[in-house]
């Protein structure tokens, strides 16, 4: 097929092209993170969209032209011929995401050589980038939050305080998203403290070891410079709280300004955590320096936790978990849809997969009638489609240097390919093996 051509020249071509002219923040840093977030991205592109074409077209061209006139006389079951075109295009679909991933990932290791890096910059791309962090985010007790939401309009309410056209879910759902904020609040003057455990290093004994904080600050009031100067400690500071006269565990104070609205890192040797994963991170709202209230936003510790190579094999098959789905959904589509129609079902399929989390907000702020209908019609339907954006976009890991956990991946495995994929691919196979292909013409 001449599509399969396209796909592959354009490939062959953009991605090397890609490596040079991309330059995203201007960092070697950000280079590496923009080629990788735009090189898999437009491989992942790409095959789903070749995938699409293949799997809509092979079995629909089969029949139009009454080739498969010839196979079906054989002693061979209509399974096994849905069967064989799917395994075909599994396999097609594999070798060539084998051979543009190490493309990728060939480029990914030698951009560094072709640009001039210093000894800073090249720690902080071994650090963030080529590299595989676990990350323990901060949580926030929902159910506590919600109660207090709860008491709060209560009260508003017996005093007259909420608007008579604000219905109860729209004013409990504002008056949460305020409890919230309130919880990631930090007047001048006061502390912010959290508690992580389970935080595992890959090597516990290594000395070079480092952890990372990661961070994003907003303002409650207008700033000249848009920066928020900050104290952080970082340390088993369970020990104080107990008055040991002498610490077992090191605690570190960075003294640290950052700009608002930004994502922010910074690394402590990971001698700070204790023995039982235990790790506390304070944050100070220096009055002398702030004059607002900080907004602690996505407070999170990353530890080092597994290697870039792994880390990125493991992308790929993210990426090739949609290839295998489209490919199941297009050719059980042409067993009883012609090829115009399962093409444009499969692409709404993957348009809806991409923007999944998007339509799925979308319909939060439906009301309790209108939340009941989506509740039984489009939300089973939104379920069984897959899901190509969020935590499922592989880019997103690899970037940040972000581990694509085991556990995670065999889930997304089993929910596409085996709870979702199977279905669509047997209902196929039972509609195939019931239908009149031709008439016998006397």
């Amino acid at each position: 097929m001449k599509v399969a051509l396209a796909v592959i020249v354009l490939l062959v071509v953009l991605l090397p092209l890609m490596s040079v002219v991309m330059e995203g923040d201007g960092t070697p840093l950000g280079k590496l993170q923009t080629f990788v977030s735009y090189g898999l991205g437009l491989v992942s592109l790409l095959l789903c969209i070749l995938t699409i074409a293949i799997s809509t077209y092979t079995l629909s061209n089969d029949l139009k032209r009454r080739h498969l006139y010839l196979v079906v006389t054989k002693p061979v079951r209509r399974y096994q011929i849905v069967a064989g075109k799917l395994i075909g295009i599994l396999i097609l679909n594999g070798v060539l995401l084998a051979v543009f991933g190490a493309i990728i990932y060939g480029l990914t290791l030698t951009i560094p050589k072709l640009v001039e890096i210093d000894s800073v910059q090249d720690e902080r791309i071994r650090a963030e980038f080529y590299t595989a962090r676990s990350g323990l985010k901060v949580t926030y007790d929902e159910e506590q939050l919600r109660q207090s939401a709860e008491e709060r309009f209560k009260m508003l309410r017996d005093s007259g305080q909420i608007p008579r056209d604000m219905s109860h879910y729209q004013a409990l759902r504002e008056l949460l998203a305020q409890e919230r904020l309130i919880a990631k609040s930090c007047p001048p003057g006061r502390s912010k403290r959290w508690d992580f455990g389970g935080v595992r290093l890959k090597i516990p004994d290594d000395p070079d070891a480092m952890i990372f904080i990661r961070f994003k600050l907003e303002a409650t009031t207008a700033l000249p410079d848009d920066t928020i100067y900050g104290t952080w400690r970082i340390g088993d500071l369970r020990q104080i709280e107990t008055g040991l006269d002498r610490v077992k565990t090191p605690i570190y104070e960075v003294q640290r300004d950052a700009s608002i609205r930004t994502y922010h890192e910074f690394s402590v040797p990971a001698n700070a955590v204790a023995d039982d994963g235990f790790l506390s991170v304070a944050f100070f709202n220096n009055p002398s320096l702030n004059y607002t209230t900080v907004i602690l936003d996505d407070v999170e510790v990353l530890f080092h936790s597994g290697s870039f190579t792994g880390n990125f094999v493991r992308s790929l098959l993210l990426i090739y978990v949609r290839l295998a789905f489209l490919a199941a959904l297009g050719v059980s589509l042409t067993t009883w849809l012609s090829f115009p129609v399962a093409i444009l079902v499969c692409l709404v399929a993957f348009l809806a997969g991409t923007a999944n989390t998007f339509i799925v907000d979308s319909f939060d702020g439906l009301g309790v009638a209108m939340g009941l209908i989506y509740n039984f019609t489009l939300r089973p339907v939104l379920w069984m489609l897959p899901q190509f954006d969020g935590v499922y976009n592989p880019s997103h890991y690899i970037i940040n240097g972000r581990l694509i956990e085991g556990t995670f991946l065999a889930m997304t495995v089993l929910m596409t390919l085996f709870a979702k994929a199977a279905v669509i691919l047997l209902f196929g196979m039972w509609v195939f093996s019931r239908r009149e292909i031709a008439k016998a013409v006397v």
